[in-house]
């Protein structure tokens, strides 16, 4: 299935609206725009296998834009609309975009990532566009609106992190020439795990450009169900789009379940949420007794998955089996599951070590042939890098952070990026940075600073260092704290202890044993 085919026998159902404005979009609508942006892209000469960049807001014109690609057998790449213009413009030119959508809202920013991205040969702008771009609904009502002739699927490219701490492009290769409408792996999925049908709606509070909004709103469209989409993340309005929408389905990281929790008692019981069917957390650890308290609220309805962007393997479990097994992110139901040892050998049951999936997707991290090396091991199984053991009925337990990402609110935060840019100022002889507790967010970013003149420690600093981040990276990656260090821990051949660190941080606060996580929602 696809909107074309949902458009030919329902025309006028809503694919998907937008929770804020209100707009609504029919798969009518949606096929019809849909087609003309792809007729768009193969004026301007793209091919199958070339790539589209996305850098906007959760808004009207997302799907559009990414069903456009999808039925044009292109690559497409969104872009995390909190990044700076420097960080765009690297993403814009590792991947290889020649066309770059955006917005208004993000057109000062869009602006300066594009003079540093000369293979961006053309740039449209929705809601308006400003000098150096072209308005993206001129170029689209100028096109037809019946499918363009070579039709067929194409697949998302999203961003996580590098070995160097710049991100590293997620990218499966593509089939040759696949027809359109054959159904995703997560449609598949989420059909026989998750009851996924035409009749279902789901509510995504979470930015588009994140890996599991992404291809689960994508997956619920080629099923002919009615998306909500929340332009941001508000408690109170998700319970009441839950009522007001009779939302069926919904994806969501732990901290909301915090935030939702720390409500009034009497204001989330006011809420009809009985339409509810299921509601899938992933992306960042869960204390087992914030777990604990939604499944007393809201019922068996609640599931978890552990995977990646990268698509190598997928673990799943229900209320039921959480609640004899907590702590669990489930077992394997794609790919088959090896706790593999320093020494490269497998382990048994309860014995912690390197997660591995054999038979899993198929992926390579884009133009970076050393960090893929490092993600096989001989027998050619892939890993994310994260730690965890399987117990006698092979449910996974995840028991440490890979490569000592941050996960703060569900978005992945990758250390070596910040440590890069902090050890460039002048004041800065060397730097860690790393998560601590937040009860919140899960984590926050601190950052642990060698100055080169111990007398310079101190609150005025502190603040110097804090900003001198925020001036090149998005603020959700800049350090909400420093603390200063006469010597950081480091071996003579340069590995810094970072455990050392971070243990100290973490020892009055330690996160539930067995808190599972995977990538996909901070990809």
């Amino acid at each position: 299935m696809y909107p074309g085919a949902i458009a030919a026998t329902t025309p006028d159902k809503t694919a998907y609206v937008m929770a804020g404005s209100g707009e609504a979009v029919t798969y009518a609508e949606l096929d019809r725009r849909s087609n003309q942006v792809a007729h768009v892209f193969r004026r301007l000469g793209l091919q199958r296998g070339d790539v589209v960049a996305v850098f906007m807001e959760n808004n009207a014109r997302y799907f559009e834009v990414l069903w456009a690609a999808q039925r044009s057998g292109l690559y497409y790449t969104p872009i995390s609309s909190r990044l700076t213009a420097g960080e765009v413009a690297y993403i814009l030119n590792d991947c290889g975009a020649q066309v770059l959508v955006t917005s208004r809202a993000k057109a000062a920013v869009a602006a300066d990532a594009v003079t540093a991205a000369p293979g961006v040969h053309t740039r449209l702008m929705c809601d308006g566009a400003v000098p150096g771009f072209d308005s993206y609904e001129d170029a689209r009502d100028a096109e037809p609106t019946g499918p363009i002739p070579d039709e067929c699927e194409g697949q998302d490219m999203l961003y996580s992190s590098g070995t160097t701490g710049r991100p590293k492009g997620v990218k499966v290769p593509l089939q040759e020439a696949v027809p359109i409408g054959t159904p995703s792996g997560v449609s598949v999925l989420a059909a026989a795990l998750y009851g996924l049908t035409a009749d279902s709606v789901y509510l995504s509070p979470a930015p588009l450009y994140h890996a599991a909004p992404l291809r689960f709103t994508m997956a619920w469209l080629r099923a002919g169900a009615t998306v909500v989409v929340m332009e941001s993340f508000d408690p109170v309005e998700f319970l009441r789009l839950i009522e007001r929408h009779r939302v069926t389905h919904t994806q969501v990281v732990p901290t909301m379940f915090v935030r939702m929790l720390k409500l009034d008692p009497e204001l989330r019981r006011s809420f009809d949420l009985s339409s509810l069917q299921v509601a899938v957390h992933a992306a960042a650890p869960c204390p087992i007794p914030v777990k604990e308290q939604m499944i007393d609220w809201w019922g068996p309805v609640i599931h978890e998955y552990y995977a990646g962007t990268e698509g190598n393997g997928f673990t799943a479990i229900s209320s039921a089996e959480w609640l004899t097994h907590k702590g669990s992110v489930g077992r394997a139901l794609v790919g088959t599951v090896h706790i593999v040892g320093e020494d490269g050998r497998l382990l048994p049951p309860g014995e912690a070590g390197t997660v591995y999936f054999e038979g899993g997707g198929v992926f390579e991290y884009h133009n970076d042939p050393d960090k893929t090396a490092e993600s096989r091991n001989a027998q050619g199984w892939s890993t994310l890098g994260d730690v965890g053991y399987v117990d006698e009925e092979g449910y996974l337990y995840l028991t440490d952070r890979k490569a000592y990402m941050i996960i703060s609110g569900g978005v992945n935060i990758y250390p070596q990026e910040v440590e890069n840019l902090l050890v460039t100022h002048p004041k800065v002889m060397d730097a860690a940075v790393l998560g601590v507790p937040n009860d919140e967010m899960g984590e926050e970013v601190k950052a642990v600073v060698e100055l080169v003149d111990p007398g310079d420690a101190g609150p005025a600093t502190e603040r110097e260092l804090i900003e001198y981040c925020r001036a090149s990276l998005a603020s959700y990656k800049c350090p909400r704290s420093v603390d200063f260090e006469a010597e950081l821990p480091r071996h003579p051949t340069g590995k810094l202890y970072k455990r050392l660190l971070r243990d100290r941080y973490w020892s009055e606060a330690s996160p539930s044993p067995g808190a599972g996580h995977g990538t996909g929602m901070g990809g």
